[in-house]
């Protein structure tokens, strides 16, 4: 099982994705709220797969949290999720460097896909 980072400024949402992974197997290694925090942490935790929202409130924002992630660690996995709509920001995160994608609201089954995919050791 994958020991994830969950990366949202909306509590809600990080709750409903801690539940969703417990309740599956998986380790919430760490919550986070933004970019910042996400890299400090990243560096603390290093979990399996780092879920990350993608529209992160105005600190160093989207696209340089997850560059600096990959420079930091340029084998880790992201995942980023997203509403519907924001089709050119999947696009931009996919080139940058992101594994993934998935589209809020969750369905239960796609993340865990997604995870899968991803996120679990070898």
């Amino acid at each position: 099982m994958a020991r994830v980072m969950i990366v949202d400024d909306a509590e809600l949402m990080r709750m409903i994705v801690r539940d969703t992974l417990l309740k599956h197997g998986h380790e919430v290694v760490a919550e986070v709220a933004d970019g910042d925090e996400a890299i400090q942490t990243y560096l603390e935790v290093k979990p399996d797969l780092v879920l990350m929202d993608i529209i992160m409130p105005d600190d160093i924002g989207l696209k340089e949290t997850l560059k600096k992630l990959l420079v930091i660690d340029n084998e880790a996995k992201v995942a980023m999720s997203s509403s519907l709509g924001q089709q050119t920001l999947i696009t931009e995160s996919m080139k940058i460097g992101s594994m993934g994608f998935i589209v809020k609201p969750f369905e239960h089954d796609g993340m865990l896909d997604v995870i899968r995919k991803i996120g679990e050791p070898n």
